[in-house]
């Protein structure tokens, strides 16, 4: 009678010695008896991986080992291998995630990562990449962009980080496929774009594209646009609507400025020099601290630049041809006005404190109640009568 080792699988572990009976069925019985175990999906296997189907094949004291499934040992055991958890962790990077399987495959079935993790059935089933020391499977990718990514297979909604940019997302929702998530960042991307496109002010080559394509018998218009600091200078602007604009530090020098709104414009700092201002329409503009000097607003055709309420505190203004200009309740402290030609200028209510107006010429200009406090009339080229500054 023979003797044989017989072991559940090939780490010969809880292994019967057990006694060869007369027919292969009697002996499955005997082990299904020994291992309790089902024999109808029973098979035995030699220590090289094949199947016995007749015992007068098995010799003294070899090693059989036993096996419920359908496949070899060898092949049951690299299906193992294959089998996918239902909890799965993922070093993208250098860094680990772990999530469910059902995450993965749920919202993006086509997509990289649930072709890479699906069932074996599945017609778009891609082998898992290499495992890492402590088996969890290594994506070479940016973890820090794949985090939204898989918080968006969880909860369907693309939530970023301020300091994750959504170009950098796009492009691995691209390489994973997750295509359900491309409008959405491509929405973040314009909003983001068109944002900071608004912060940036508007350069002389703007301006000078807009001016070309507006037809001459349409109003252009710069209502609260964002010119800060732009090169203006010698450019024929006239007409154009500037209410509320910011043309803060924007240099203006030679440009032509004639019949503009400026109205509550912010022109803090500007330069001026030299410009033309004929008919301008300047109500409680801001140009505290502009350089105006050399500038002219006297209109032949009898229109009168209006700057009135407008804040001209430390502008310098010398030489420059104001007559006429309604300069009413304006803001001129320190203002430097030396040799101006202010002839029937509308200066009542002004602020003319410490506001040097030597050389210059007052002939029947109205500075009824205007503050003159420490203001300078050196060298007037006309007298200033009391019926030009009491009420």
């Amino acid at each position: 009678m023979r003797r044989v080792y017989v072991y559940n699988n090939k780490s010969e572990g809880n292994g019967k010695l057990m006694a060869v009976e007369d027919s292969i069925e009697t002996f499955k019985s005997q082990i299904s008896l020994h291992f309790d175990v089902g024999k109808e999906n029973m098979k035995l296997y030699s220590s090289n991986g094949c199947e016995i189907v007749d015992l007068r094949v098995i010799r003294d004291d070899e090693k059989l080992y036993l096996s419920l499934d359908t496949n070899s040992s060898e092949s049951c055991e690299t299906d193992n291998e294959r089998m996918v958890s239902d909890w799965i962790t993922l070093n993208v990077g250098g860094r680990h995630f772990t999530t469910s399987r059902g995450t993965l495959l749920a919202k993006e079935p086509l997509s990289m990562l649930a072709r890479m993790f699906a069932d074996e059935n599945s017609v778009y089933l891609m082998n898992p990449s290499a495992k890492d020391s402590t088996g969890a499977f290594l994506i070479d990718r940016s973890p820090d962009y794949f985090e939204p990514i898989l918080n968006y297979l969880r909860h369907g909604d693309v939530i970023l980080d301020k300091h994750i940019n959504p170009t950098g997302v796009l492009e691995e929702a691209v390489f994973y496929g997750i295509d359900s998530m491309i409008p959405h960042l491509n929405q973040l991307i314009e909003e983001s774009t068109s944002a900071s496109s608004n912060n940036h002010s508007l350069t002389r080559r703007d301006v000078v594209r807009s001016i070309i394509l507006t037809p001459t018998t349409s109003e252009l218009r710069y209502q609260g646009v964002n010119l800060a600091s732009a090169d203006l200078s010698r450019l024929d602007l006239r007409y154009i609507n500037f209410k509320y604009a910011c043309l803060s530090g924007c240099n203006l020098s030679g440009a032509n400025l004639s019949h503009c709104c400026l109205e509550r414009a912010d022109l803090s700092h500007a330069n001026l020099e030299g410009t033309q201002l004929l008919g301008v329409k300047a109500l409680c503009a801001n140009m505290e601290g502009a350089n105006l000097r050399g500038c002219n607003m006297e209109d032949p055709a009898g229109s009168r630049a209006v700057l009135e309420g407008v804040n001209l505190k430390g502008a310098n203004l010398e030489g420059s041809n104001m007559a006429g200009v309604n300069l009413r309740v304006a803001t001129l402290k320190n203002a430097n006005l030396q040799n101006c030609d202010l002839r029937t200028a509308v200066l009542a209510g002004a602020d003319l404190e410490c506001c040097d107006l030597s050389g210059s010429d007052l002939h029947e200009a109205n500075l009824r109640g205007a503050n003159l406090k420490d203001a300078a009339f050196e060298l007037m080229l006309t007298p200033l009568h009391m019926s030009q500054t009491i009420r």
